[in-house]
């Protein structure tokens, strides 16, 4: 018998130690895609799961022009949209608006019209809620200075905060905006 024998190393340790990594990183990534898919990611990603909101206006495409898919995904009032692709729609305000201004004596009398890209479900949010809207209307005009609207400048100015108020009073009553355009069809400073 020999001493110099030497006891045979293990064939395939290094094989067994790659096979429980390989399988450990599959289990993981396993994992990670069952999360992702009970947190309604999918597979590819958030957008995979978007899904078309039932109570979500839409936009309203010109004839003979489609939505922009990229616009589509996008949030209600959170962008303006291009009027060459998308059709507006008209409201007018019959009722006159008549308030004091900021700091003088004078008056300022106006008549509104509004506009908006997408379905009905904006102006009927809007019909819905237009004493709310009134009221932020004749806050803001009420703030204004009559030397400034006189100004062509200071009437776009208006028009400006006027959109964003509306679309304020909107956004906490319906959960969305949409006013995208606010129209004088009478203005009378005294």
């Amino acid at each position: 018998m020999s001493d110099d024998a030497k006891p045979e190393p293990k064939k395939g340790g290094k094989k067994k130690l790659i096979l429980m990594i390989v399988g450990g990183l599959v289990l993981a990534g396993g994992g990670v895609a069952g999360g992702m898919f009970a947190a309604g990611m999918g597979l590819g990603g958030a957008h995979a799961a978007e899904h078309d909101d039932p109570e979500k206006p839409k936009l309203v495409a010109r004839e003979h022009e489609t939505i922009d898919p990229s616009d589509a995904r996008k949030e209600v009032g959170s962008f303006e949209p291009d009027p060459k692709r998308y059709k507006p729609s008209y409201y007018d305000m019959t009722q006159a608006f008549t308030s004091n201004l900021r700091d003088t004596d004078g008056i300022a009398q106006m008549g509104l019209s509004v506009s908006t890209f997408y379905d009905a479900k904006v102006l009927d949010g809007f019909k819905d809620n237009e004493t709310p809207i009134r009221s932020a209307v004749l806050e803001t005009i009420a703030n204004q200075d009559a030397f400034v609207l006189q100004t062509p400048e200071g009437k776009e100015q208006l028009r400006a905060r006027l959109k964003n108020a509306m679309n304020q009073v909107l956004l906490q009553k319906t959960g969305y905006g949409g006013i995208d355009n606010v129209y004088f069809t009478s203005f009378i400073i005294q």
